[in-house]
């Protein structure tokens, strides 16, 4: 164990993580020449089209140093804010992290929510300033920015870069020479943290897991602790590019179990397995369920895809642990899911990765999060869809779930910055100014008004120099109402949603307008309202088509013509009674992108 070294690799999104961790396998000669390709532990194709990672990998190298063998095991992590459950499962099975920081970009939000959670663990922490090569890097700023995020030494922090390899070898030594050996011990009972999940067609689900204590051989009986089922252990082995089986996987190491596991929820990330003969005294602490942040309903675009939409979310389910959804019907789109995410980019990856690996077209409702309701009787529940709203005379108080949004950008942007916050009820806890340019921003505000476009105008308004990391702070009590949108009358529930009334008439306002230019106009006239209970707060009107039924009389009496006016809008009445309005695919689309 003395020779074993586990870390992993945290960023801000965008950093170049993925491209060191090619150039730490190139060096190991883990991955020969014919194999090399960018991004080499990313194996989807999303993944390496965005340049983004999605998932965390794993992967064991093997170094020599002064005539000395070390075995690495590193996990890569991604760097969005969305992603922030990956990251600290994999901190959970390391004892180092390497903290890249881009030299031209410098510091930026997600590098420090990264930083905390490695340090919560006690991490030893090696700072690396990446794409030293740039035209635009700026070394010794950001080197100053690190010294005082981090409080070491200026000579700690290494130089390096990514694309063209340089530095590289000196990471590799402090990586040695720094992180200390895991803490184990060989003898005693088996006791192994599971970090991570896949699901293969051919065998199941594979565990990957990091030995604590003890020894797992192939052909044991083990138990996983908290779920408490038991399984045997048909193949086990270490991760390099593929899978390599062995006979053992000893304290210290990080290797893979595979045992027939054919559900999802058999294997808990963050479970301890232990053998059923001499189990271990109790489970490794530290791993809470993941908890979604947004909600919304999924639904096939034809209802008879229904089973098959079902079997694509539970597929999907095996890959993505983070995902969690519910069966729900609605009566504008028929049968689907009400699913959780992450964030935003979780749900549009969920979104796109169906239509890729199952060609599953849907339709996604109006995302949004989860609110306490409690009622004059006493009672509470929680409300994760608008139809779930209770009536008003009976409702005492309503919660929302609050953030605090941490900001980090040049300071020429902080008015901008702030008049989107506190137009998004915002409230500002802290400004400090990290060096002469670059300020940090804090803000406590309701996470319903982040789940719709606020990173994407962050962006804009900041020429994509801010950047921005959130954690939840518990709920808060809020003035909400549901606003219906209506048809000729009925209430579309897919089109619903809760919103603070202060908000409430722009936004059904701007609702109408644009439902009022995507509607196809019909034989009778449309009427669009949005509603807050019965009092009606905007309306528009999509005129009826009209037939020219007075062309046939030239000339002659007014009276005639207008009889024939009275029959054509008889007509128009009765058929707006029993016409059926159509709402197309794009009303559902263009209100999640309501300006």
């Amino acid at each position: 164990m003395e020779n074993i070294r586990n870390f992993c690799i945290i960023a801000h999104i965008d950093h170049g993580k993925s491209t060191l961790a090619d150039r730490l396998l190139q060096v190991t000669n883990t991955v020969s020449a014919r194999q090399a390709q960018a991004q080499v532990l990313d194996d989807m194709d999303i993944e390496r089209e965005r340049g983004i990672t999605i998932k965390s990998h794993a992967i064991q190298m093997d170094y020599l140093l002064d005539g000395k063998k070390y075995v690495l095991n590193l996990i890569d992590t991604p760097g969005h804010v969305d992603f922030s459950y990956e990251v600290s499962r994999s901190i959970a099975a390391c004892e180092g992290a390497l903290l890249i920081v881009d030299a031209a970009q410098g510091i930026q939000a997600q590098t420090i929510s990264n930083l905390y959670l490695a340090l919560e663990n006690d991490l030893e922490i090696i700072p690396i300033l990446n794409k030293i090569d740039l035209e635009s890097a700026n070394p010794e700023e950001v080197k100053d920015q690190i010294v005082d995020l981090l409080g070491c030494k200026r000579e700690e922090i290494l130089a390096a870069s990514g694309k063209t390899g340089m530095g590289v070898p000196e990471v590799l030594e402090a990586i040695v020479n720094r992180i200390p050996p895991p803490k184990g011990e060989l003898n005693a009972p088996l006791k192994a943290l599971i970090f991570d999940s896949v699901y293969n067609s051919f065998r199941g689900i594979i565990a990957y897991y990091k030995v604590v204590d003890g020894q797992i051989y192939k052909n044991d009986k083990v138990k996983f602790v908290n779920t408490g089922k038991e399984y045997i252990a048909e193949e086990v082995g270490i991760l390099r590019l593929d899978k390599e089986p062995r006979a053992t996987v000893k304290a210290g190491d990080v290797g893979y179990i595979i045992s027939g596991i054919k559900e999802a929820k058999d294997v808990k990330v963050g479970d301890t397995i232990t053998r059923i003969d001499n189990p271990c005294n109790g489970a490794i602490e530290g791993f809470e369920d993941v908890k979604p942040m947004v909600f919304a309903g999924i639904y096939p675009v034809d209802t008879d895809d229904y089973e098959e939409l079902r079997y694509s979310m539970e597929k999907l389910q095996l890959n993505d642990a983070s995902l969690v959804f519910e069966p729900e019907s609605s009566a504008a789109l028929g049968f689907g899911f009400r699913c959780g995410f992450l964030g935003m980019l979780h749900m549009e990856i969920i979104q796109e990765r169906l239509e890729r690996e199952f060609n599953m077209t849907v339709i996604t409702t109006v995302p949004n999060v989860s609110y306490h309701a409690y009622l004059t009787n006493g009672s509470d529940f929680i409300i994760n869809n608008p139809s779930d709203f209770p009536d008003p005379a009976r409702l005492d108080r309503i919660e929302e779930p609050y953030i605090k949004a941490t900001i980090i950008t040049k300071s020429e942007f902080t008015g901008a910055i702030m008049n989107l916050c506190i137009g998004k009820r915002g409230t500002i806890v802290n400004q400090s100014y990290l060096t002469t340019s670059r300020v940090e921003l804090i803000f406590n505000m309701p996470l319903s008004e982040i789940v719709f476009d606020f990173y994407d105008k962050l962006k804009t308004i900041s020429k994509g120099y801010a950047s921005f990391d959130y954690h939840p702070i518990g709920y808060q009590p809020s003035d909400l109402v549901k606003l219906d949108i209506r048809m000729n009358g009925d209430a579309v529930d897919a089109l619903s949603a809760l919103i603070h009334r202060d908000h409430a008439y722009e936004f059904g306002k701007k609702i109408c307008e644009k439902l009022k230019e995507l509607m196809t106009r019909q034989q009778f006239e449309i009427i669009i309202q949005a509603s807050i209970g019965a009092k009606i707060i905007a309306r528009e009107t999509v005129k009826a088509l009209r037939k020219d039924v007075t062309a046939k009389c030239y000339g002659g009496d007014i009276s005639r013509k207008r009889k024939l006016l009275e029959k054509q809008k008889e007509g128009k009445k009765r058929m707006r009674q029993v016409g059926n309005v159509e709402i197309p695919q794009a009303a559902f689309m263009a209100v999640l992108k309501l300006d």
